[in-house]
C-alpha cells in the first residue's frame, strides 16, 4: 500500500465517527449503524450498544461480524472512489469494572458526549471489534488486501 492511501485509511479511522455493523440473524446477514471509537493502535473497534438491540443478540449468538467504515459522501461524480474499509472481525463484550474500561468510558464520552445517559442503563455495554482482516479501497484502482498489522502499521501515521 502507498503512503498516500495509508494516511487516508489513518485518516478514515480516526475521523469517522460511524460504521455500518453486519451481523448474521437467523443465517441471513443483517446490517446496522453503529457509534465507534478505535484503539490508538487500530487492534480493536470499540462500540456501545444495547442488549436489547438486534445486532447485540446476533453478537451473542454468533461472534463473527463485519465493521465497514468509509468517508462521508461528499457529493463528487462518482462516489465509487470514496475510501471504505471493510473488516471482517470477531466481537466480544466487555464487563463493566473489567481492566481498561474506565478509560476507554472516558475515550467514548470525548468522541459522544452525549450518551453518558446511555451509562446509566444497565442494558448497554461496550463491545470490542477485533479484526482479522479485511479489504481497503482507497479509491479507483486502489485496493489492498489489510491484515491486523496492516491496520497497526497504519495507525502509526
Amino acid at each position: 500500500m502507498d503512503a498516500q492511501s495509508e494516511k487516508l485509511l489513518a485518516q478514515m479511522i480516526r475521523n469517522t465517527r460511524l460504521a455500518s455493523l453486519g451481523t448474521l440473524r437467523e443465517g441471513a446477514p443483517r446490517v446496522s449503524m453503529v457509534a465507534f471509537v478505535p484503539a490508538e493502535d487500530f487492534s480493536a473497534f470499540y462500540v456501545h450498544v444495547s442488549r436489547l438491540a438486534q445486532h447485540t443478540v446476533d453478537m451473542q449468538k454468533d461472534k463473527q461480524v463485519g465493521f465497514l467504515i468509509a468517508e462521508t459522501d461528499d457529493g463528487r461524480a462518482d462516489p465509487q472512489t470514496l475510501g471504505r474499509v471493510s473488516i471482517c472481525a470477531s466481537a466480544e463484550m466487555i464487563q463493566n469494572g473489567e481492566p481498561g474500561y474506565t478509560p476507554l468510558k472516558e475515550l467514548y464520552l470525548a468522541r459522544f458526549p452525549e450518551a453518558e445517559q446511555f451509562f446509566k442503563l444497565a442494558d448497554f455495554s461496550f463491545w470490542r471489534i477485533k479484526p482479522k482482516g479485511g479489504r481497503f479501497v482507497a479509491g479507483f484502482a486502489k485496493a489492498y488486501n489489510i491484515t491486523v498489522e496492516t491496520l497497526q502499521k497504519v495507525s502509526e501515521r
